[in-house]
């Protein structure tokens, strides 16, 4: 998902006529970290929820920064 960030990936997950997404990051070596989960209700995925996995990144990355 490069609109959110480089190394960012979606899992699409199908389920009894539900559908959900994870967004996540797994470019470090000591983690895979889960930006976002949420169960998609209409076809396109909502600007909101792209936002929030994106300030997540953003943070995760300065807390990276910070810890080097």
């Amino acid at each position: 998902m490069k609109s959110i960030g480089r190394g960012v990936e979606e899992i699409r997950i199908r389920d009894d006529g539900n559908v959900y997404r994870v967004i996540y990051i797994a470019r470090f070596e000591d983690a895979v970290h889960v930006l976002h989960a949420f169960e998609k209700k209409t076809w396109k995925t909502r600007k909101a929820d792209l936002d929030v996995a994106e300030q997540r990144l953003q943070r995760l990355l300065a807390q990276r920064r910070n810890t080097l």
